[in-house]
């Protein structure tokens, strides 16, 4: 991949996609090969280079604010510009405590589009070079997945990113496609 490049994957459910970010982001260790994000090979080093949007936010149980800092310091002006960004700013106004509201375990006091939008949030607080996407709408409903891919865009502009779906249809933006099959990536 070249730097800001946009690139989907596409490849059936459970055919290796998820496992292949896994591997490029550093949550999974290389058993052989080499793997690099911006110069780093060690699985922290990858850790600290990218972001990830999953399908299924994973949220903490505690604040807003706290699950888009992950405990980082930031000043207030970037998880503000973070929320703008995905679209929560509004949402947020409304809650009687802002960024303190506490997100309840596992986000279950958010809807799944609110959660996946704290999820890009996070990732763009984060400021990485390389952002992985994981089908972070293939739980949504369209009207919301509409509204995430839009919070998506303030995420990806100007950065190199990877983009992993079933569906070719979701994969609109990548400067080129590529079919994961059988362990190997293919141009269609």
């Amino acid at each position: 991949m070249q730097t800001g490049e946009a690139v989907g994957i596409v490849g059936v459910s459970g055919g290796g996609k998820s496992t292949l970010l896994k591997l490029i982001s550093g949550l999974y260790d290389v058993r052989s090969g080499d793997i690099r994000v911006s110069g780093a090979r060690s699985s922290a080093g990858r850790r600290g280079n990218v972001a990830m949007v999953m399908q299924g936010a994973s949220l903490f149980p505690a604040s807003i604010r706290d699950n888009i800092t992950c405990g980082h310091e930031m000043s207030e002006a970037e998880v503000i510009r973070a929320c703008d960004a995905a679209e929560l700013s509004e949402w947020i106004a409304a809650l009687p405590e802002g960024l303190d509201t506490f997100v309840g375990e596992r986000g279950g006091q958010v809807s799944g589009g609110q959660a996946q939008r704290i999820a890009i949030a996070r990732a763009i607080a984060k400021n990485a070079p390389v952002i992985l996407l994981d089908e972070p709408t293939s739980a949504l409903d369209i009207e919301t997945g509409s509204a995430v891919i839009m919070a998506l865009s303030g995420l990806t502009k100007g950065k190199t990113v990877l983009h992993v779906s079933h569906k070719p249809e979701t994969l609109t933006g990548c400067d080129r496609i590529l079919r994961l099959e059988g362990g190997r990536l293919y141009a269609p």
